[in-house]
C-alpha cells in the first residue's frame, strides 16, 4: 500500500527526519522489483529503507520514494558447511538468534545490532572481529540499470573496513533481494583481542554459539548499543563514526603526544586502525557531552544520541563539532558510519 508524508523520525531508531514524499512496504520480492520498476521508469528517487537503524533523515525529509524492505524468509541446504540463504527484509538479529540456536557459526558476534539482512552487506557489518565478509557466500539483487535479477559472489563486492561496493562504484544500483551466508556446526571461533575475548577467556572452557551470542547481547546493552526506545542512549544511529586506519608513523605520532596508552590494533605493516570513541574522548568529549537536545551516550562516547526531541540538524551539529575537535586535536578526519540523507559533515558528500 501507498502512503503519502510518512514521519521518518517514526521509522529510524535516532529518531528524526522529516517526511517522505511517498512511503511503500513491500513484503514480497515482487512488490519491491514492481516498486522500483515503476520509481525507476518515471526517475523518481527512491531511498531503500530497512531498519533505519543506520540512517540520518535530514530534517526536510525525503522528496522521492522511500521503500521499506519488509520481505521475510530463511532457507538452508547442506550439512557441515550449511549454505543459509535469508531475505533482505529479515530482521538481522532474529537471523543470529536463529543460527546460534541451531549451533551454526559464523554471525555469533554479530549478535544484537539492529536492522535488516539486506543492509549488512553494504557497509559489511562487523563486530568483536567478525565481519559479513567472513560467512557471504553471495547475494541476489535487482539490478535497476538493467531491470533483472543478478546473483553477485562475494568477491563482486569489493569489501573493506565498514565498506563494500555498494557504498561506493555500485551504489544505487542495486536492491539487495537475498544473501547467502557459510556458516558451520561445532564450536565458534574464539575472538583474538578485544573485552569479548577476555570474558570469554574467563569463562575457562569453550563456549557454545549461544553463550558467545548471548555475551555479545550484554555487552552491547551495557554500552547502549543495544535498540531500546525508552533507553535514551541507545536512540541513535548505532556507533557515529567509523574507526580510523592511520599510518604506523601518525599514530605513534599521537601516541607521544597524549602520553597515555593509546588502544591500537594493526592492520597491515604499515597501517594500524585506531579507536574512534578513545580519540573522542581524548580530544575533550566526554561521554553524556551535550549541545542541546543531542548529545553522546552516558555509556559509549562514539554513539551521537536523541536525548528528546531533537531535530537531524542538531545531531549533525553535535557530530560536526566532535569531528572538528578530534581533527584539531590529533590530525584524524573521522568519517560517519551511517548514511547520511540530505546531511553531510565538513568535506563528506551529502546524499540526495
Amino acid at each position: 500500500m501507498t502512503h503519502s508524508h510518512v514521519s521518518l523520525a517514526s521509522l529510524t531508531t535516532m529518531g528524526v527526519g522529516g517526511a517522505a514524499g511517498t512511503y511503500i512496504e513491500a513484503d514480497c520480492e515482487e512488490a519491491l522489483i514492481q516498486a522500483l520498476r515503476e520509481a525507476d521508469g518515471q526517475g523518481v528517487p527512491v531511498l531503500l529503507l530497512g531498519g533505519g537503524s543506520n540512517l540520518v533523515v535530514a530534517d526536510s525529509g525525503f522528496p522521492g520514494l522511500v521503500l521499506a524492505v519488509r520481505h521475510r524468509g530463511v532457507q538452508t541446504s547442506g550439512s557441515g558447511s550449511v549454505i543459509v540463504e535469508a531475505a533482505a527484509g529479515e530482521p538481522w538479529d532474529e537471523l543470529v538468534a536463529w543460527a546460534a540456536a541451531r549451533g551454526l557459526a559464523g554471525l555469533e558476534c554479530l549478535a544484537g545490532i539492529p536492522g535488516m539482512v539486506g543492509a549488512t552487506p553494504i557497509q559489511n557489518v562487523g563486530a568483536y572481529g567478525q565481519e559479513i565478509a567472513d560467512t557471504l557466500v553471495d547475494l541476489r539483487v535487482w539490478d535497476r540499470s538493467e531491470s533483472r535479477m543478478v546473483t553477485l559472489p562475494a568477491a563482486a563486492c569489493h569489501f573493506g573496513y565498514r565498506s563494500s561496493a555498494f557504498k561506493v562504484t555500485l551504489r544505487n544500483r542495486y536492491a539487495i533481494l537475498s544473501v547467502r551466508f557459510a556458516l558451520r556446526s561445532g564450536l565458534p571461533d574464539m575472538p583474538r583481542q578485544g573485552e569479548l575475548a577476555r570474558q570469554l577467556a574467563d569463562l575457562g572452557e569453550p563456549p557454545s554459539v549461544t553463550g558467545v551470542r548471548d555475551l555479545v547481547i550484554a555487552l552491547r546493552k551495557a554500552k547502549g548499543m543495544f535498540y531500546d526506545p525508552t533507553d535514551p542512549d541507545s536512540c541513535s544511529a548505532g556507533s557515529f563514526f567509523v574507526n580510523p586506519v592511520v599510518s604506523v608513523e601518525h599514530a605513534e605520532h599521537i601516541r607521544r603526544g597524549v602520553s597515555l596508552d593509546m588502544p591500537r590494533f594493526e592492520v597491515d605493516a604499515r597501517r594500524v586502525k585506531l579507536a574512534a570513541a578513545w580519540l573522542i574522548e581524548q580530544a575533550g568529549f566526554p561521554r553524556g557531552f551535550r549541545m542541546g537536545r543531542a548529545g553522546l551516550s552516558t555509556r559509549h562516547a562514539l554513539a551521537v544520541t536523541n536525548r528528546g526531541g531533537a531535530s537531524a540538524e542538531e545531531i549533525v551539529g553535535l557530530a560536526r563539532h566532535v569531528r572538528a575537535g578530534v581533527l584539531q586535536r590529533f590530525g584524524v578526519a573521522l568519517a560517519p558510519e551511517p548514511m547520511l540523507v540530505g546531511l553531510a559533515l565538513e568535506g563528506e558528500a551529502s546524499r540526495p
